[in-house]
């Protein structure tokens, strides 16, 4: 009888599913296999044990498959951030790409033209634009603080970095991240080595004692970095010793900010942020579609900006080009965020009416709107389903054009349904989570139509992949793409 624990070997892996798991055979039972790449041959420790499949991890490479690399990261397996750094990039994009595919046809059960090439990112490290790192007071071992690779010596505890993957107390110490730019590593490292330095208690997320919570980073193309350092209570002493020598140590920070937090979690939406130095934003910029100049988004401490600038940029591009705008057109913005997209197509359109749940987010989308001196926008907050009502069209006028990106879990129902009523004669759906854009798009399809299907890759070396879907009104026929 097979055990938890049991090395099962010489498994050839056959493919990838769902979460980036790959996929071997064992006496016809379906074993799901963290690490191991399409081709491998391995040996595999098993993990869990169910009636009809398997789950292990990686326990030895017998031979390697053409699609494996070597990670340049020295965290992978630590780190669930990356966890794609072992496959060569065309083959993490082939795998993307089939995702979406398989979500259209298995979960959303829809026809569909040939699924276009997906677009990758022209950077697949140092990419990121924003990271958060958690401090704590007790960071993750890889082994005993007393073993013989510490020489007898007391290991210094504190640390800033990530969480291990299903464990909120569980945090490593980052010795050098691949994601963001500089000078991001400098920072962390720094912040780290003051804290140290001066005494300033890290933070037990176990215990909830300590000081020092969170550091945030965002960087923007323009140069400009913003530092949000997160604090568990008010001490002016702590405070002042670290800020000022971040500070004055980074005169590339333009906009060095802190939060006291109480809570139990470390999310700071409902909190008041506190601008330390400089200024209480950064400044994105970002191409016009038609190339003629630029647009700047003010970054507050809370607004959301794709992750990935560059790639955001032709994520934008790619869905004003399925917009099909001719100038004439009333555009609906849903999940408008702080009003990058609305922003975008603004030029192009009649008019653009953002909506967004996050009030803040819309607050930010009208200020966006002014620096670049755009009028023809209009942005409203509140609950996305109950807003976008008979009232809310008869008041602002049926869409021609709705363009919407809402957030992992999709659109609700009755905003699908609404935007059956509204019938606009083109829908552009931006999703970062196929499933449930498949899920979605099947209630969309009692009217609609999907014309094009465009996948983008915003995150190298994840599992994460982002979808467009063009929609137009009528059936189609024929099988799925």
């Amino acid at each position: 009888m097979m055990k938890k624990g049991a090395i099962l070997e010489g498994l050839r892996i056959e493919s990838m599913a769902a979460e980036g798991k790959c996929v071997a055979r064992l006496d016809g039972k379906v074993v799901f296999v963290e690490g191991a790449a399409p081709g491998d041959v391995v040996d595999v420790q098993v993990t869990k044990i169910k009636s009809n499949f398997l789950e292990a991890r990686l326990s030895r490479v017998i031979s390697p498959s053409v699609s494996r690399v070597e990670p340049v990261c020295s965290h992978v397996g630590l780190c669930g951030g990356c966890r794609w750094q072992h496959l060569n990039y065309e083959t993490q994009l082939q795998y993307k790409q089939q995702q979406v595919v398989d979500s259209l046809e298995r979960i959303g059960g829809l026809t569909f033209p040939p699924v276009r090439p997906i677009i990758g990112s022209s950077k697949t490290t140092y990419y990121r634009n924003r990271l958060d790192f958690s401090a704590t007071s007790y960071r993750w071992l890889t082994s005993p603080p007393n073993s013989p690779n510490s020489g007898g010596v007391e290991v210094n505890r504190d640390g800033l970095g990530f969480h291990i993957p299903k464990s909120f107390d569980r945090v490593f110490d980052v010795e050098h991240c691949y994601l963001q730019p500089e000078p991001s590593n400098e920072i962390r490292k720094a912040v780290k080595a003051i804290a140290i330095r001066n005494g300033i208690p890290f933070f037990d997320l176990r215990k909830q004692t300590g000081y020092l919570r969170t550091v945030t980073i965002r960087t923007a193309g323009t140069g400009e970095v913003m530092v949000i350092v997160q604090v568990a209570f008010e001490q002016t002493q702590w405070l002042s010793n670290l800020l000022n020598e971040i500070g004055n140590r980074f005169p590339q920070i333009t906009s060095l900010m802190y939060v006291v937090n109480g809570k139990r979690n470390d999310t700071f939406h409902d909190l008041e942020v506190k601008t330390w130095k400089g200024n209480p934003y950064i400044t994105e910029t970002m191409k016009k579609p038609d190339g003629n100049g630029a647009l700047q988004f003010r970054i507050g401490p809370k607004s959301f900006y794709q992750t990935n600038s560059e790639q955001a940029e032709r994520l934008y591009y790619t869905a004003w080009q399925l917009a099909g705008l001719t100038g004439n057109e009333l555009v609906y913005d849903l999940y408008t965020g702080t009003g990058t997209i609305a922003g975008y197509v603004a030029g192009h359109a009649k008019k653009v009416v953002g909506l967004e749940y996050v009030e803040a987010a819309i607050e930010d989308a009208k200020v966006n709107a002014a620096i670049n001196a755009i009028t023809n926008t209009e942005f409203f907050a509140g609950d996305i389903k109950v807003l976008l009502d008979d009232d809310f069209l008869q008041q602002h006028g049926k869409p021609d054009v709705v363009i919407t990106d809402p957030p992992r879990a999709g659109m609700h129902e009755d905003v699908c349904n609404m935007l059956l009523k509204a019938e606009p004669k083109r829908i552009v759906y931006v999703s970062c989570n196929p499933a449930t854009q498949a899920r979605d798009l099947n209630m969309l399809s009692e009217k609609y139509s999907i014309m094009a299907v465009q996948p983008v890759d915003m995150f190298p070396h994840t599992t994460h992949v982002e979808s467009m879907a063009i929609l137009e009104p009528g059936k189609r026929k024929g099988r799925p793409g």
